[in-house]
C-alpha cells in the first residue's frame, strides 16, 4: 500500500511519488540479464513475458518467479508493481535465491475479485495464500514503501514463515500514512486519482518532472516503456481504476496501529537500508524501526536515495540482502 507516490504540486496536481522505474544507464542497473557474457537491461517486454498468475480466493494474482533455492519475497511500493525489483532480482535469482515478486491487489497486473478488500492486512493474507499455493514455507522478505507495511503485518501474523527482513523506505506505525500522501488519498476520495495517473501515459515529461522528481535521484532516464508498464494496468478498465483508488483509500485508518508491541517481540533479523533524501519517509522512520525490532542489524543510508532508490541502486539491495542472509545462515 503505498500510495506515497504522489505529492501535491503546483495547482494541486498530484505528483506521484512512485511511479517510475528506469532503465538507468549507469552500468548494469535496472533489470539485467546475461547476454553473450555481458549484462544488459531486462526490458519491460521480457518482464511481461515472465509474468505468471496464481488463482487464489482473492482473485488472479500476478507474480514473477525466478531462480532456485531458499525463497526471497519482494514487496513493491505504490503505484508501482513488482517490476520495481527487476534489478535486484537479476543479481540474486540463481543458486543464491528463488525470487518471488507478486503484484499487490489494486496495483500492477493482479486482478482481485471485484469486492475484495485491499487494505494492508488483506494484502498480507494474500501473500500467505500465494506462498501456500506455491508450497513455500519460509521466505526472506525485501520490501519498499507500502510493501514494508505489509511485510511488518505479515511478520507479526506469520513469524514462523519469515527468515529475515530487509526493509527500505516504508511505513512505520507512527507515520502511516505519511502526511505527503494525504493529497493522493484525497484525489482517490474524489474519484480523480485514476485520471491524474492516466495522464502520465500521454505526457511522459510530466511524469518525469513531477512524479519522477519526487521519488528518484535522477528521473531523466525514466524509460517510456517503464512508465507504460507501471501505469497501463492501473487505468485499463473501470474496475481497475476503482480498485486502484480503493487501494489508496484503504491506507486510512493507519494499517499499522497497535503493531509496535508485536514487533518488539519479534525474533526476525531485520536490516534497514534507507534513502536519506526521501521527503516522504524521513530517516527518523528508519530509526524507529531500528529501536523497535530487538534483532535489528542496524541502518545503512543511501545519501542520494529518494523513496524508490531501489530501482536506481539495485546493487545495494543485492549486497545488503546477501550479508543479511549470510548472517542468518
Amino acid at each position: 500500500m503505498k500510495r506515497r507516490m504522489f505529492l501535491q504540486v503546483g495547482t494541486g496536481a498530484a505528483v506521484a511519488a512512485g511511479m517510475t522505474a528506469l532503465a538507468w544507464g549507469r552500468g548494469p542497473t535496472a533489470g539485467e540479464v546475461r547476454h553473450g557474457g555481458a549484462m544488459r537491461d531486462l526490458t519491460a517486454a521480457e518482464y511481461r513475458a515472465a509474468r505468471r498468475y496464481a488463482e487464489l480466493r482473492f482473485g488472479r494474482i500476478a507474480y514473477i518467479d525466478k531462480g532456485a533455492g531458499t525463497v526471497a519475497l519482494f514487496l513493491h511500493g505504490a503505484p508501482l508493481n513488482s517490476f520495481q525489483w527487476r534489478g535486484a532480482i537479476a543479481r540474486l535469482a540463481s543458486a543464491q535465491r528463488r525470487c518471488i515478486a507478486p503484484d499487490f491487489m489494486g496495483l500492477g497486473y493482479s486482478e482481485p475479485l471485484p469486492d475484495q478488500q485491499l487494505d494492508a492486512a488483506a494484502q498480507a493474507e494474500m501473500l500467505a495464500a500465494l506462498l501456500d499455493h506455491l508450497r513455500i514455507q519460509q521466505v526472506d522478505i525485501v520490501a519498499s514503501d507500502s510493501g514494508g507495511a505489509v511485510a511488518q503485518l505479515f511478520a507479526a501474523a506469520h513469524p514462523e514463515r519469515v527468515r529475515t527482513m530487509l526493509l527500505t523506505n516504508c511505513d512505520v506505525e507512527p507515520d502511516s500514512p505519511p502526511a505527503p500522501v494525504m493529497p493522493v488519498i484525497e484525489l482517490a476520495r474524489t474519484g480523480k486519482l485514476a485520471d491524474s495517473t492516466a495522464a502520465w501515459l500521454t505526457d511522459r515529461a510530466l511524469c518525469r518532472s513531477t512524479f519522477g522528481q519526487a521519488v528518484f535521484h535522477d528521473p531523466a532516464r525514466l524509460a517510456d516503456d517503464t512508465i507504460d508498464y507501471y501505469v497501463t494496468p492501473l487505468v485499463s478498465t473501470p474496475v481497475r481504476r476503482k480498485q486502484y483508488e480503493d487501494f489508496h483509500l484503504a491506507l486510512v485508518p493507519n494499517p499499522l496501529a497497535g503493531l509496535e508491541a508485536k514487533l518488539k517481540r519479534s525474533a526476525v533479523p531485520v536490516r534497514i537500508v534507507w534513502g536519506a533524501a526521501d521527503t516522504i519517509f524521513p530517516l527518523k522512520d528508519a530509526q524507529y524501526l531500528d529501536r523497535t525490532f530487538p534483532t535489528s542489524r542496524g541502518i545503512r543510508t543511501v545519501p542520494e536515495g529518494k523513496l524508490f532508490w531501489q530501482e536506481e541502486y539495485p546493487a545495494i539491495i543485492a549486497e545488503e540482502a546477501r550479508k543479511l542472509w549470510a548472517a542468518r545462515a
